[in-house]
């Protein structure tokens, strides 16, 4: 038995009963198309192996340049090593499992991206002006349920409780059947789908959406960011509210292992800030930590100055000065943060890149108030 023979009964029999079947059958291609794949098992040795790895470590995607990743490589390598097995155990058709004897490439890191607010709302308003009105309530069911890419796609109207504001999950990636909550803008995301009484709740298929959204990025600017660093951020907004234990966070998610929730969990320096001062002064520093500095540029225009707050979309004051521009554009930025706040709604971190402002603008520190002289100097209850 070759190793191309192998690779297809292997594939008939065994990586069809899989989840990750469709995944398993595109490395499943790539190995039958290298020259190894004409040799027959029996002669097929670690050093074969061995230079297999090496040739896909310096092998470059088609597609995006880059060269593949180590979780690529080491994925199949885990494919061959599960085969041997097979073959030699059940198939009688080699005597031992070359694959074991070779260095594995080392794990990447895990990713750290967070989403930014300008993506955010950059992706959000792409996704609604978008033909296809699943795009925007598949980024915000991301967002606010923490489910994968493939259990969105494959969640169906029988499975939703708008009642309830529960999704009962039966079909899982690690095969464990879960019921995500939802939140209220969750619910609402549903809503406006105009809910079925059976039937599949979104029309994309996943290489449709991994084509729109890669269109989207690149239309967007956008650099590095999966559709399942959504799930990430999820996660980590919902460690970041407080009000969740570690083990009601996993049953959102559904991970059974807690060292890989732990990877998926990137919280904010800021968040952390607040909980080494514990509880005191609580109504006083929640209202402080309203007042961080936004960053804000301005522009010089016909009749004095303009300036601009990117975190917050229209959000711009004139003035024939700079100094009465800066004071206008500040008042606001307060305005509109007491607001958010009075309202309990979400208020932005302050974004970090601010590539969509004009060449020409000059970027300052825009402060809500003057928070070191307010710290200095409380004002009397």
């Amino acid at each position: 038995m070759t190793l191309d023979e192998a690779l297809e009964r292997y594939r008939s029999q065994v990586s069809i009963l899989k989840k990750g079947y469709v995944q398993e059958s595109y490395r499943i291609e790539q190995l039958r198309r290298v020259p190894m794949a004409k040799t027959a098992l029996r002669e097929i040795t670690s050093v074969d192996i061995a230079t297999y790895r090496d040739a896909r470590l310096l092998h470059r995607n088609p597609v995006t340049g880059q060269v593949l990743s180590t979780s690529t490589v080491r994925l199949e390598l885990a494919l061959l090593s599960n085969l041997f097995d097979i073959a030699r155990i059940e198939w009688g058709a080699c005597e031992q499992n070359p694959v074991v004897q070779v260095r594995k490439p080392k794990p990447p890191a895990g990713r750290d991206r967070r989403l930014l607010p300008r993506e955010e709302r950059l992706i959000m308003r792409y996704a609604h002006a978008h033909p296809n009105k699943d795009l925007a309530a598949l980024v915000s069911l991301a967002l606010e349920t923490a489910m994968r890419q493939g259990e969105l796609l494959g969640l169906r109207w029988e499975r939703v409780n708008l009642r309830s504001r529960i999704i009962h999950l039966d079909d899982t990636k690690n095969g464990t059947k879960r019921d995500v909550p939802l939140s209220v803008k969750a619910r609402n995301v549903l809503m406006r789908l105009e809910p079925q009484t059976s039937g599949a709740v979104f029309g994309y298929t996943a290489n449709g959406l991994k084509s729109t959204w890669r269109f989207m990025l690149q239309k967007l600017g956008i650099a590095d960011l999966h559709f399942h660093d959504l799930r990430h951020e999820s996660i980590s907004r919902l460690f970041e509210l407080g009000t969740l234990d570690l083990m009601e966070v996993a049953a959102i998610s559904g991970h059974k292992s807690l060292s890989m929730l732990k990877r998926y969990t990137h919280l904010r320096a800021t968040r952390l800030v607040r909980k080494l001062e514990g509880h005191r002064n609580r109504g006083r520093q929640a209202v402080l930590d309203l007042l961080v500095p936004y960053p804000a540029a301005w522009i010089p225009v016909l009749h004095g100055y303009r300036v601009v707050v990117p975190d917050f979309e229209g959000m711009c004051a004139e003035a024939p000065t700079l100094d009465q521009a800066l004071e206008a554009a500040q008042a606001l930025l307060l305005k509109h943060l007491l607001h958010l706040f009075v309202q309990g709604l979400v208020i932005p971190q302050p974004d970090e890149y601010l590539t969509a402002l004009p060449v020409t603008a000059k970027v300052v520190m825009l402060p809500s108030f003057d928070v070191e002289s307010l710290q200095a100097n409380p004002p009397a209850a």
